[in-house]
């Protein structure tokens, strides 16, 4: 997630998330060496010393924040809390697959374009062209989800 416009860059799915899987992650974020500055990561012992490799590699300085302190990271810590609460407590997932599916979708289209963002002044991370206010046209309700979200927009 890039700290300034709250636009989440990569994610993915496992059962089982290991320093391999997260420095294979890193780097399907980051390619052609195009990465952020820094990487703000917590001490969890997925992030080992590949990831660490991985990111040395393509220039990025990890900063690793004390035990117990999330108020340290609280825009991923904000996104990591929203995720079940707006979407997977009201979804029973089946399979990874689905769980993908589900978070791509989330992630896409409700966080980044359709959900408001208090801590950037009401804004959505990826706004476009169709949040751009018509006052001859009428409202109309884009089902997210299946229609646990929707996205409010005005038609031409």
């Amino acid at each position: 997630m890039v700290h300034g416009t709250r636009e989440v860059v990569h994610f993915n799915v496992t059962r089982c998330p290991t320093d391999p899987w997260a420095a294979q992650q890193l780097r399907e974020a980051t390619p052609y060496c195009q990465g952020p500055r820094y990487l703000i990561r917590d001490n969890d012992d997925k992030f080992g010393k590949r990831l660490a490799a991985v990111a040395k590699g393509t220039g990025i300085k990890v900063v690793k924040i004390p035990p117990r302190s999330p108020n340290l990271n609280p825009i991923c810590e904000r996104f990591l809390g929203s995720v079940p609460r707006e979407c997977l407590d009201h979804v029973i997932i089946l399979s990874e697959r689905q769980l993908r599916r589900i978070l791509k979708e989330y992630v896409e289209i409700y966080f980044s374009r359709a959900r408001p963002h208090q801590g950037m002044g009401q804004t959505m991370p990826a706004a476009d062209s169709r949040s751009v206010r018509n006052v001859d046209g009428k409202i109309v309700a884009i089902p997210i989800l299946g229609g646990l979200h929707h996205d409010y927009r005005w038609t031409a």
